[in-house]
C-alpha cells in the first residue's frame, strides 16, 4: 500500500526530525563524500513520505551538504563545498567527534573579526547600543557571581551580537549567528570552565566602557584579549 502523506500540521515536525538526524550524520562523516542516498531508502529509514524527505534534502542542498540529481540520487558533497557559516552546519559539526578542531577554527575566526568590530563600534555605536552593552556586561557579571551558566550564556551571546551590529559593518553583523553557535556549543558540550573566568567577565565590562567612551584602540585590544583567552581555554579543555 502506498505510504500515506503526513497531515499538513505534522509536516514541519517530520521534516525537522529528518534534518535533525540526517544533517548531523552527514556533518560527522557517517556518510563520506560521494555517498549516494536514495530517496526511497530515506523514506523507509525515517518512516516519512517522499515529500518530507525531499523537503529535508532541499534544505541540505541549500547548505551545500548534498547535491541531488535525477537518476543518480542524493550525493554527499565534500566538506570544502559546505556552507560552513550556516548555524545549523556549525551546530551539527560541533556535536561530532571533530569538535575540538571546529571550535579552534571558529574561535580563530572570532579572533580575526571581533576585535576589529569592537574598534569600529567605538566610533559607530549609537547611545542605545552603548547602554545595552553596559547592561549586558553587568548582567554577565551578576550571572557569573551566581554561577548561572545558562543566564551567562544568554547575556554573553547578546553582548557579542550587539558589538558586531554596532560595528556598522553588515558583513560583521551577519556573523552574529556564527558567534552565537560557538558560544552555545562551548557551553552545551562543556568545553569551557565550570564557572565563567572572572578576568573574562571584567574584560567584557571594559569593552563596554571603551565603546561607550569612544576609545577604539582600547576596545579592539580588550576584545582581542577575550578572543585569545578563549583560544587558550581550548588549549586546556580541547587540545
Amino acid at each position: 500500500m502506498p505510504q500515506q502523506e503526513a497531515p499538513r500540521d505534522d509536516a514541519g515536525g517530520l521534516h525537522a526530525r529528518v534534518l535533525a538526524e540526517l544533517g548531523p550524520a552527514i556533518a560527522s562523516g557517517d556518510y563520506p563524500p560521494g555517498t549516494v542516498l536514495r530517496i526511497d531508502e530515506l523514506e523507509s529509514r525515517y518512516g516519512v513520505s517522499r515529500t518530507v524527505v525531499r523537503e529535508a534534502v532541499r534544505v541540505l542542498e541549500a547548505m551545500h551538504l548534498v547535491e541531488s540529481r535525477r537518476r543518480v540520487g542524493v550525493t554527499v558533497l565534500r566538506s570544502q563545498e559546505w556552507n560552513v557559516f550556516d548555524p545549523a552546519v556549525i551546530r551539527w559539526r560541533l556535536a561530532g567527534a571533530d569538535r575540538p578542531r571546529q571550535l579552534r577554527s571558529l574561535t580563530t575566526l572570532r579572533t580575526a573579526v571581533e576585535p576589529v568590530a569592537a574598534g569600529l563600534a567605538a566610533t559607530a555605536a549609537d547611545p542605545a547600543q552603548c547602554r545595552e552593552l553596559t547592561v549586558l556586561a553587568a548582567e554577565m557579571a551578576a550571572a557569573a557571581r551566581a554561577a548561572d551558566l545558562d543566564a551567562y550564556l544568554v547575556h554573553d551571546v547578546a553582548f557579542h551580537r550587539v558589538v558586531l551590529d554596532a560595528s556598522g559593518n553588515e558583513m560583521f553583523a551577519r556573523l552574529g549567528d556564527v558567534v552565537a553557535e560557538v558560544l552555545t556549543g562551548r557551553t552545551e558540550h562543556h568545553v569551557m570552565f565550570a564557572e565563567p573566568d572572572p578576568a573574562a567577565v571584567t574584560l567584557h565590562v571594559r569593552v563596554a566602557e571603551a565603546i561607550r567612551s569612544r576609545e577604539a584602540a582600547a576596545a579592539e585590544d580588550l576584545m582581542r584579549e577575550i578572543c585569545v583567552g578563549a583560544l587558550h581555554e581550548l588549549d586546556i579543555l580541547a587540545p
